[in-house]
């Protein structure tokens, strides 16, 4: 459950956030996304900021796609110590064909993501595709004190084959 504390930084960065990601990336940019723990409000100073980046015409490689948000990040990480966080950020990069590909970061989006920006939808509905595979799979997030685990079939049975 999120605090009011917790709540302040999501709400004191999803604007700025949001402006100077769509200024970088202009109209290449397909979704914005905050998850892990400032999503789920359940931060703290320590914290770092978790963010996936969908947008078009990524540069290939990760280097070069770091270089391509670094002003950004800069500026988000003074942003963070301003509010009394340790400032580091983590993004993921992909292009909305690697996005659809999936990736396993996404199971726990589907619960905890917080969605900033998403043209046409486009992360909400990958989203709700693989949520509603996840609930006919009758897949469970089992939480152990602060982490988790996914059973991603309850019922599975060995030398069974499943795709999410």
């Amino acid at each position: 459950m999120r605090t009011q504390g917790q709540t302040n930084t999501l709400d004191k960065i999803k604007g700025p956030l949001l402006q100077k990601a769509r200024r970088l990336y202009g109209s290449r940019l397909v979704s914005l996304v905050v998850f892990g723990s400032v999503a789920r409000g359940t931060d703290g100073p320590h914290s770092d900021l978790d963010l996936l980046v969908v947008a078009r015409g990524l540069p290939q490689g990760r280097l070069k796609r770091v270089r391509e948000f670094e002003p950004l990040e800069e500026e988000l990480e003074e942003a963070l110590k301003g509010l009394g966080r340790c400032g580091e950020v983590s993004v993921v990069f992909k292009t909305p064909e690697e996005a659809l590909r999936g990736s396993p970061l996404f199971l726990d989006m589907v619960e905890d993501a917080c969605i900033l920006f998403d043209h046409e939808r486009f992360f909400e509905q990958l989203l709700e595709r693989l949520g509603q595979r996840l609930r006919e799979l009758g897949s469970r997030r089992i939480w152990k004190g602060e982490a988790w685990y996914w059973d991603l079939k309850p019922d599975f049975s060995p030398g069974e084959v499943f795709e999410i």
